[in-house]
């Protein structure tokens, strides 16, 4: 049945009439301010902004410092997918329990948790001393992401009941993952110059900013239930054993044993998954989710999207760096363009989607992702970089146009209480595109003698993914802006 959502979180203090006692009138203002403030749905959103600003800039930034953290610590191109894909792989693999934790334990305990754990993370990474270290703490770092990224989502859904508001904080929300690719590239760069651990020490004064603004926000509701230990060990060995797969195939070649040891491990480990959901009591990921068209449209889209966005900056800033001999600044400045496009679009996505309906812009997004890939790929070796500057736009715009109406349309197509389950599923399904765009795009470009075929190859194989997405993105089913489902 269709229901009007009732505020989560909401101050009995601040919405129940005070006693007509003078005692209590003259002495107890004070204490309702503070829980009226504590109830204020926009400190709940820079929060939750800034949580997402600083693991999407962990995801971004590291890629035009690869080859300073190379020639500081070692390691080949294998090396250096690990450095990427230790943060991405782990933040995939727990996404999926760190939802169902967020429902669990309460989106503002969880998030507290991750942000803390984020900066520990951060430190180790910032002081790392070899690349096993480092490769170490980005796994602690990804764990924490994966904490942060659904819980943040539940947060906004939390404070922000009415579909409408909902959807203009969800596009402010992403904001942050504007501002942090806008900046990642060029601070990156300039970090780089310096030192690049100073791309993972920065996180800790945006971590503590957060958890200072997170001690004002509104408690969360929690709703226990067991933890699915079988469900998040056999997802671990599954997409570990793919993601490791790919990326030592690069090296080894498909024949060798440890390669074929691995997709072995994915393909065992993915069917004794699906069958611990279907036949868990309290599965992490709910299989009847995917009865709803908009949840499995929306999962296609979210793995397409960060193929190409992700994986694009990945392939590029090893091509400008390698084969155009720029310095990591340089790099940084290269992308600013395709970054500033969605950090100038996002504020205005919800009133898009508003006017347009969510199809359109997801629709055109990801056409233009598709045109933009292309045209790279086949764009001559001598054209000018700002000319491939140029082209990087039309990935840009995807941004905008797809991120925050896709998340939008799932977030208000399941219960109010499966939010945070259903956003960890769908996060999941994007750091998944994410990893394997790092793995597969990184032992294309392994071989330096195949170096551009496999920049080309790559970047069509973006393309290709994207442009299925496109075609069923149609295909979604829009509900009336105050209308959500609940069952």
């Amino acid at each position: 049945m269709i229901t009007r959502e009732i505020p989560s979180g909401q101050s009995i203090i601040a919405s129940t009439p005070v006693p007509n006692r003078t005692c209590d009138v003259e002495h107890r203002p004070p204490r309702k301010s503070r829980q009226a403030t504590q109830a204020n749905p926009t400190i709940t959103l820079i929060a939750a902004l800034l949580g997402f600003f600083a693991i999407t800039l962990d995801a971004v930034v590291v890629n035009v410092a690869l080859p300073s953290i190379r020639n500081d610590i070692g390691g080949g191109m294998t090396g250096l997918q690990w450095v990427v894909d230790g943060y991405t792989l782990m933040f995939a693999a727990l996404l999926l329990s760190a939802g169902s934790l967020s429902d669990r334990l309460g989106a503002k305990r969880a998030f507290g948790a991750g942000v803390m754990m984020f900066v520990v993370a951060s430190l180790a990474c910032g002081l790392a001393p070899s690349q096993p270290t480092l490769v170490a703490a980005r796994l602690l770092q990804g764990a924490a992401a994966a904490v942060i990224m659904p819980s943040s989502m539940a947060l906004i859904g939390e404070a922000y009941p009415d579909p409408v508001r909902r959807a203009r904080a969800i596009a402010l929300w992403a904001m942050g993952g504007a501002v942090a690719s806008t900046s990642g590239t060029v601070l990156g760069g300039v970090l780089a110059m310096i030192s690049w651990r100073w791309i993972f020490l920065i996180n800790i004064p945006i971590g503590a900013m957060t958890l200072i603004l997170l001690t004002r926000t509104a408690p969360s509701p929690r709703r226990p239930a067991p933890f699915d230990w079988i469900g998040q060990i056999t997802g671990i060995l599954a997409m570990s054993g793919l993601v490791y797969g790919a990326i030592e195939a690069g090296a080894a070649g498909f024949e060798a044993p440890d390669v074929r040891t691995a997709f072995a491990v994915a393909i065992l480990g993915l069917s004794a998954f699906l069958a611990a959901q279907k036949r868990g009591s309290h599965p992490m990921m709910p299989l009847d989710l995917f009865r709803n068209r908009n949840v499995v449209i929306s999962m296609a889209v979210g793995f397409a999207f960060m193929v190409g966005y992700f994986g694009l900056p990945f392939v590029m800033s090893l091509y400008l760096q390698q084969m155009r001999d720029l310095t990591s600044l340089q790099t940084g400045l290269t992308f600013l363009p395709m970054m500033l496009i969605g950090l100038i679009l996002t504020p205005f996505s919800a009133r898009i989607v508003e006017r347009l309906g969510a199809r359109t812009p997801i629709t055109t997004g990801l056409v233009s992702m598709v045109a933009g890939l292309v045209i790279l790929a086949f764009a001559p070796a001598s054209a000018p970089v700002w000319v491939l500057s140029a082209l990087m736009l039309f990935v840009g715009l995807t941004g905008p146009l797809v991120a925050p109406p896709i998340t939008a349309v799932l977030l208000n197509s399941v219960p109010s209480d499966r939010t945070g389950t259903a956003s960890g599923i769908y996060n999941t399904s994007r750091q998944i595109g994410g990893a394997l765009a790092i793995a597969v795009f990184g032992a294309l470009l392994a071989n330096e003698a195949t170096f551009m075929q496999g920049t080309r190859t790559s970047l069509l194989i973006a393309a290709a993914v994207a442009l299925g997405t496109a075609a069923a993105s149609p295909f979604l089913r829009e509900r009336r802006a105050s209308e959500r489902i609940d069952r």
